[in-house]
């Protein structure tokens, strides 16, 4: 057994030594490029998009608010009597001039009466001094009587018709008197119950409210708005309470009732008080609404919704897009290239899940309302369907 080599022998051992090697690392470097992760591309991320439109937008405010009658009249007994008669049912509807009480009339109607015969009395001696006079007159141009029984004559006669004016007017008054003794309704509506029995001594040394009569055929609705609110009317030209002719739309108010519906009548907003209130910092508002079938009954409170103003195709868009940060509020907008840009806008007022866009943004671009969480300025973007949209299509298909 030989234990030496010889030098062509460990040279060709060597060489394919280190041939093996070079082979086995070529191996290796083979599968380690073919085996390893390969860097992938960006995703591009899907979006959702929607145009900013051109709307009218309708601004309300909301407030709380109370019904009162239009008028509100109480009938009171304008002389003393006992209540004989009550010509109504409570509660009922009634017209203007209808019969409602009757007080005993014993006493007016002969102060009436003497009133009347007074001044037959009083036109017998107006007559009577009148003749004389014309008697007494021939007689002192013919010197046949004296100036002095001319004079008395006169001042008899003017006596005498001063009496029957002052007798005419106290006629007048008990025959007034008189017919205060029937109460009347001063107006249409609904009548209260009675505020006394019949029997009762009514008029100024006894009880002199009867009842009271509500008329609400068309009720007012009074709430109070912030000073605030009044400001920004200011600012768009609206003076609550004046219509303004140049408008096509004017303040109006819908109210909520009890059971949350909406009433079906609209109201106007007719009068706003001319001042704030110090210490409540609002001022009073009233709008006037019909009440055809009496609904809605005064003093109960309400909810009431007005419109406070009408942006005529202010730029809109959904809520939902919009970002805000200290720096301000922004939106993403996309190209024509399909690169999106970030945006800060100007916002206005909110109308339901939308809002108003007051600077720096057109009508018709597009505005990413989905999946801009993830983008960056620059970004390359693809664009989808919304969900809702997305669910209605696959149950069409």
């Amino acid at each position: 057994m030989r234990l030496f080599f010889s030098k062509g022998e460990l040279k060709l051992r060597r060489t394919r030594t280190i041939a093996a090697i070079i082979c086995m690392v070529c191996v290796l470097a083979t599968y380690w490029i073919l085996t390893r992760p390969q860097k992938a591309e960006p995703e591009i991320p899907t979006v959702i998009l929607e145009p900013a439109i051109k709307d009218d937008v309708e601004i309300f405010g909301e407030y709380v608010g109370r019904i009162r009658a239009q008028q509100f009249v109480e009938v009171r007994a304008r002389v003393e009597g006992y209540l004989e008669n009550m010509l109504f049912a409570e509660g009922t509807y009634i017209n203007k001039n209808q019969v409602l009480f009757v007080i005993n009339q014993d006493q007016y109607r002969a102060k009436a009466d003497k009133a009347r015969a007074q001044l037959k009395k009083d036109e017998a001696q107006a007559l009577k001094a009148e003749r004389d006079l014309k008697r007494i007159r021939p007689l002192v141009e013919q010197n046949a009587a004296s100036q002095l029984d001319l004079d008395n004559a006169e001042a008899a006669y003017e006596s005498a018709v001063a009496t029957v004016a002052m007798s005419e007017a106290d006629l007048a008054q008990a025959e007034l008197e008189l017919g205060y003794t029937v109460v009347r309704s001063p107006l249409s509506g609904h009548i209260s119950e009675r505020n006394v029995d019949l029997g009762t001594l009514v008029g100024p040394g006894g009880k002199s409210l009867l009842a009271t009569i509500v008329k609400s055929d068309t009720v007012l609705v009074d709430f109070s708005m912030t000073a605030l609110d009044y400001l920004k009317s200011k600012e768009r030209n609206i003076n609550f309470g004046q219509k303004d002719s140049t408008r096509s739309w004017q303040p109006n108010i819908t109210i909520t009732l009890a059971d949350n519906t909406v009433y079906p009548h609209k109201g106007y907003v007719d009068f706003a008080e001319p001042q704030v209130d110090p210490q409540t910092g609002t001022f009073s508002v009233r709008a006037e609404m019909p009440n055809p079938k009496q609904v809605l009954l005064p003093g109960q409170f309400t909810k009431v919704k007005l419109l406070l103003d009408v942006r005529e195709d202010a730029i809109v868009v959904p809520m939902k897009a919009i970002t805000i940060e200290k720096g301000g509020a922004y939106i993403y907008t996309v190209r024509k290239d399909n690169t999106v840009e970030k945006r800060f806008i100007e916002l206005g007022p909110e109308v339901g899940n939308k809002v108003v866009v007051e600077r720096g943004l057109a009508a018709g671009e597009l505005v990413v309302v989905e999946g801009f969480h993830k983008l960056t300025p620059g970004m390359k973007v693809r664009f989808g369907q919304p969900e809702e949209e997305t669910k209605i299509n696959s149950k069409e298909v």
